[in-house]
C-alpha cells in the first residue's frame, strides 16, 4: 500500500512539474502578461522578476516589501526606490532556512516562520544590505514537512497567528496540528486558537476583527471532490471538521463514521476542488472601483492530482449584507490548456491601491492596478 501511495504522489509531482517547465526557460515572463484576462480597467506588469520561488509577501516600512520561499530556504527584501510601480532593488535578507514561507512584520522587525520555529530580524528596514543575526522567537513546532510550511500574519490583538498544518493528506493527529495557534510577538502566550483546519496557507481579519482563513481540501477522493474552502473564524475555540467532514456536507470514507456536519464549524463558502486556495486578502485599498472594497482576494496555486487542472488564478469573492456571498474569477490565463506558466502564491494590497501577486513557479511579483 504504501509502495503504491509514494508512485501516485511522485506521478502527482512529476505531473506538476512538467506543466510548469512549459516553456520558462525559453519564454520571457512579460511576454506572457497578455494572457492573463482581467476585469475591464484592469492592468498587469511584472513588479519584479528574479523572486525565485516567491511565496507569501509582507509589508515593511517605505513601501518594501518582504518575501518568503518555501523550497529556495531565502527570504527577500524588494524595493521600488524611484516609486515607479517596479522594484529596482532584491535584497537577500536570509537563506539556507527550513521552508521559511511565511513573513509578517510589526513595529520595524520581520518575523519569520520556518518549518519548526519562528525567527524575528529587528531594525530590519535599515539593515538590508547587512542583516542582523536572527533572534529566535519560539522553536517548539513539529519538524514535519508535509504542510510544515507555514503563512504567519498579526492579527488585530496583536498576537502572530501559527498555522500547523496535518503532517498526511488525511489523518486525525494529535494536537497541535491541523490547527490554528497564536502567541505574544516575544513567544510567549502560546494557545490553540481554532482546531480542524487540514492546511490553511492564507489568512486575513475583517474590519470588525474577525479571522478569515482558506483551507485547502483532501487529495484523492475524486476529481470535483472534496472543496477547498473560505472559513471565518470570529472566537476562539471552534473546530472546523477536518479529518471527519469536508466543505459543508461530505463526511470522510475513513474518519467520518459516528460524526456529524453538523458537530462542526462549516465554511462560508465552499471552493473549487483541488485549486489549491491560498493567500488572501481584504481589499481596502482606493485603486479598484467602489464595488471592490472590503472584498476578498484569493490565490490559488492550482492543482496537482486532477485530471484537468483547475485554478492558477485570482479568484474574488463578493459581499452582500455583511455575508460572503460567493466567488467569481477575477484573473487568470497562468495556465493554458492544460499546462500552467505560472501558480499564484499570494496576494498583497500596496499604499496606493495597487495589488502586488506572487508567483512562485515563474519567480516573479506582478503589479495589478485599475484606470478609469
Amino acid at each position: 500500500m504504501l509502495i503504491v501511495v509514494l508512485a501516485l504522489l511522485l506521478a502527482g509531482f512529476l505531473l506538476v512539474a512538467g506543466c510548469l517547465n512549459n516553456g520558462q526557460a525559453t519564454v520571457d515572463i512579460g511576454s506572457r502578461l497578455s494572457q492573463i484576462q482581467l476585469p475591464p480597467g484592469f492592468a498587469i506588469e511584472v513588479y519584479a522578476d528574479d523572486v525565485p520561488n516567491a511565496r507569501q509577501m509582507a509589508l515593511g516600512a517605505n513601501g518594501t516589501v518582504y518575501v518568503g520561499t518555501r523550497t529556495e530556504g531565502k527570504v527577500y527584501a524588494i524595493q521600488d526606490t524611484d516609486r515607479d510601480g517596479h522594484a529596482d532593488k532584491v535584497y537577500t535578507i536570509a537563506e539556507g532556512l527550513h521552508m521559511p514561507n511565511g513573513v509578517a512584520y510589526r513595529n520595524g522587525s520581520l518575523y519569520l516562520a520556518e518549518v519548526s520555529r519562528i525567527l524575528r530580524f529587528d531594525d530590519i528596514d535599515s539593515k538590508l544590505d547587512s542583516p542582523p543575526e536572527p533572534v529566535v522567537v519560539y522553536d517548539a513546532y513539529p519538524g514535519d514537512e508535509w504542510h510544515g510550511w507555514k503563512y504567519i500574519a498579526f492579527g488585530p490583538d496583536s498576537k502572530l497567528y501559527v498555522p500547523v498544518g496535518a503532517p498526511c493528506n488525511i489523518c486525525d493527529p494529535a494536537e497541535p496540528y491541523a490547527a490554528m495557534t497564536r502567541m505574544n510577538p516575544d513567544g510567549t502566550g502560546f494557545e490553540i486558537y481554532a482546531r480542524g483546519i487540514r492546511n490553511t496557507v492564507g489568512f486575513d481579519w475583517d474590519d470588525n476583527g474577525t479571522l478569515w482563513f482558506t483551507d485547502n481540501g483532501r487529495d484523492w477522493m475524486g476529481n470535483t471532490v472534496p472543496p477547498d474552502e473560505l472559513n471565518s473564524a470570529p472566537r476562539k475555540g471552534m473546530h472546523f471538521g477536518y479529518p471527519y467532514v469536508h466543505g459543508t456536507s461530505i463526511m470522510d470514507p475513513e474518519y467520518g463514521k459516528g460524526h456529524n456536519a453538523s458537530e462542526y464549524t462549516l465554511p462560508v463558502l465552499e471552493l473549487d476542488a483541488h485549486t489549491a486556495a491560498l493567500g488572501m486578502k481584504f481589499y481596502r485599498g482606493d485603486m479598484f472601483p467602489a464595488e471592490y472594497k472590503g472584498n476578498i482576494f484569493i490565490a490559488e496555486h492550482g492543482s496537482w492530482n486532477r485530471d484537468t487542472p483547475v485554478g492558477y488564478r485570482i479568484t474574488l469573492v463578493s459581499f452582500e449584507d455583511g455575508k460572503a456571498a460567493d466567488w467569481t474569477v477575477f484573473a487568470e490565463g497562468w495556465l493554458q490548456g492544460d499546462k500552467a506558466w505560472g501558480r499564484p502564491v499570494d496576494v498583497l494590497v500596496m499604499p496606493d491601491g495597487s495589488m502586488l501577486v506572487s508567483d512562485d513557479a515563474a519567480g516573479a511579483i506582478y503589479r495589478i492596478t485599475y484606470e478609469k
